[in-house]
């Protein structure tokens, strides 16, 4: 088989798999086994299954490399498809970006807000880190850009090590003020099942980790 086609063949599947297991871990959290009512899955919920996609197709792009690093076989159409996971990833940040902006309000997120309709101080903490994070994010897309690649400068200062920690610590910095209250009470955890923002900062600690140590 083309070694192209193959790489397409690896991106789809694991693209595939974890949209339909965090759209449906979505579901079975805030619908099935949660308060939360159906007419609010195609957007409330629907936004949530794409910030767990994003967050972990982001942390699949940044880590096979350095796991490979660290002596972990990592299968080559995996890292084959770092590029496609990435862009694949970025598109869906952009999509839970928007759709959060959308219905980022008292109403939907009380726990955000004060009494006088501001932001509280963590929620405030997370928006900065989430927006400063997008814009990290944008810029390593751009490494993706035909007309930019000729540039080696910009290329290798938008895949240097340091810059893609710090857009891995800007995410961090995101999920944990977003939902570390909730972390710390698991008898409010709908049905037992940690929270969306949990999931994600632990893929995202973890793929932390392996960058600081192998990435090179």
């Amino acid at each position: 088989m083309n070694q192209s086609i193959q790489s397409k063949n690896t991106a789809g599947t694991i693209i595939a798999l974890t949209c339909i297991l965090s759209f449906a871990y979505a579901v079975l959290r805030y619908h099935i086994v949660g308060p939360v009512l159906w007419k609010d899955l195609p957007f409330y919920t629907f936004n949530k299954g794409i910030a767990l996609s994003a967050f972990i197709l982001l942390v699949f792009n940044f880590t096979f490399g350095p796991l490979n690093n660290l002596g972990v076989k990592v299968p080559e159409g995996f890292l084959d498809a770092r590029r496609a996971l990435g862009m694949t990833g970025f598109l869906l940040t952009l999509i839970h970006a928007i759709m959060s902006f959308m219905i980022f309000k008292p109403s939907v997120y009380s726990q955000f807000f004060l009494e006088n309709g501001t932001l509280t101080l963590f929620a405030g903490l997370s928006m900065l880190g989430g927006i400063l994070a997008f814009v990290v994010l944008w810029g390593y897309n751009l490494s993706f850009q035909t007309h930019l690649r000729e540039d080696k400068k910009f290329i290798q200062f938008i895949t240097s090590r340091n810059f893609l920690l710090t857009a891995m610590l800007f995410s961090l910095i995101h999920l944990f003020f977003m939902g570390f209250k909730g972390w710390m009470d698991p008898s409010s955890w709908h049905g037992g099942l940690p929270p969306i923002s949990l999931i994600g900062f632990t893929f995202f600690l973890i793929g932390y980790i392996i960058n600081l140590f192998g990435r090179r």
